[in-house]
């Protein structure tokens, strides 16, 4: 179960970093305030659940720590943003990509708590508390379609 608890929390990490990173990437792209001001929000939330981890990960090991999202998966994101928005930076566009990956990560946070049902609670809140975040996040991103 200890590695069940591992990989549960990497993934959770992994997600978090990934919403991290796909938040700056549509930054640099946005020109609306009121979407920058939600997307600090956002950013903000990801990065408490990050911390949350962190901060529980030794709990389970010592020997590493929790993944994050790889290079060539932020390249990916960051290209896949740069094409997406070529012709179109709104905020209805850059909400919509957003909200792509965040209906991904909620896809698999929510077969996470489905398959790991014998997880430790402190590891089960964090997943919960990062798939309710995640959809939270939609009905904050909804608004700027």
């Amino acid at each position: 179960m200890e590695n069940n608890n591992l990989n549960v929390l990497d993934e959770v990490n992994k997600g978090a970093t990934m919403g991290m990173d796909a938040i700056k990437f549509i930054e640099e792209k946005n020109h609306d305030a009121k979407l920058e001001e939600a997307l600090k929000v956002e950013y903000g939330k990801y990065k408490h659940i990050s911390e949350r981890v962190n901060n529980l990960y030794s709990e389970y090991t010592t020997v590493k720590k929790p993944h994050e999202t790889s290079q060539m998966n932020k390249m990916m994101t960051w290209y896949g943003v740069q094409m997406r928005t070529i012709t179109d930076d709104t905020p209805s566009k850059l909400s919509e990509l957003l909200m792509q990956g965040t209906n991904m990560g909620i896809i698999e946070g929510r077969r996470l708590l489905n398959n790991n049902t014998r997880i430790k609670e402190d590891v089960k809140n964090i997943l919960t508390d990062f798939v309710e975040m995640q959809e939270d996040s939609i009905e904050t991103l909804k608004k700027f379609l």
